[in-house]
């Protein structure tokens, strides 16, 4: 099983997915991974998202698939049936915390404030989801906190573009960023499948 510092050293952009249906999940995970992406967050928004999880699981050997949007403690167990390999949540709470470690779910927490901050840190976390980066205050928010937290680590995600990454990427104390931008609505509708491969290989080769 591998570890969230594991998992974040895989690329430098993990996508965060929410899937129409199954096969449309499929199809995009497989366009990911054709463009080099090895780290997938599909969400728990639609009812698509279990089942999309199994099947991504089971594309490649080196495909690592977690899930996203956990909100509720029995997520984890949920997730973990799916063949998910870790789990990313929004926020914190200590019944979601004991759940993730029940289900043997490595779990990349969200945090917004110093108060959350210093709750992961209790609960023993050295790398945390920021969310929603952008709307949170973004990159000097980021560097404010590396005063207080010198040795946190972020995965900032929400609202990051492909032009702001590189922006995230460069701090200190960011190890990856999660983003949508890599399956845009137009692309999904066309089944532009291409184009997600192409985006997936820009992601992929953003420097950190």
């Amino acid at each position: 099983m591998k570890t969230i510092a594991e998992i974040v050293k895989l690329g430098p952009v993990i996508p965060v997915l929410a899937f129409d249906s199954v096969e449309q999940g499929e199809h995009v995970s497989r366009a990911l991974h054709a463009g080099g992406v090895k780290v997938l967050e599909i969400t728990l928004r639609t009812p698509a998202g279990l089942e999309a999880i199994q099947r991504a699981s089971q594309l490649a050997d080196d495909i690592v698939v977690g899930v996203g949007t956990i909100t509720k403690p029995e997520h984890c167990a949920q997730a973990k049936r799916a063949g998910a390999k870790f789990g990313v949540s929004p926020g914190l709470t200590k019944d979601l915390h004991l759940a993730s470690l029940d289900a043997g779910l490595p779990l990349l927490p969200g945090v917004m404030t110093p108060s959350d901050i210093i709750q992961a840190l209790e609960f023993g976390y050295e790398i945390v989801k920021f969310f929603p980066a952008q709307q949170a205050g973004g990159v000097p928010m980021l560097q404010a906190f590396h005063g207080p937290f010198p040795a946190l680590k972020f995965c900032p995600t929400g609202g990051i573009t492909v032009d702001t990454a590189p922006n995230f990427l460069k701090l200190p104390n960011v190890v990856c960023v999660g983003g949508s931008w890599l399956t845009p609505k137009a692309a999904l509708a066309a089944q532009d499948w291409a184009e997600v491969t192409r985006l997936a290989q820009a992601a992929s080769q953003l420097p950190r």
